[in-house]
């Protein structure tokens, strides 16, 4: 996907930079891409805006805490 190859991706701000990280970028028509920081070349997730924010609504309520 040509536009992966021009995404501009990032990490979250309070990043340890120890390795456990994932960047995300943002795509057209709102869509999120997301890759192991580790792996820059490695496979990425590509999430719809309505699968990434119910994915966010996840995280923020503790759904995936182990």
């Amino acid at each position: 996907m040509d536009e992966l190859a021009r995404a501009r991706w990032r990490k979250a701000t309070a990043s340890q930079g120890n390795g456990d990280c994932v960047e995300v970028a943002t795509l057209s028509g709102g869509r999120m891409a997301v890759r192991d920081s580790k792996d820059s070349q490695g496979p990425v997730m590509v999430f719809t805006s309505p699968e990434w924010l119910a994915f966010l609504d996840g995280a923020k309520r503790g759904e995936f805490d182990l």
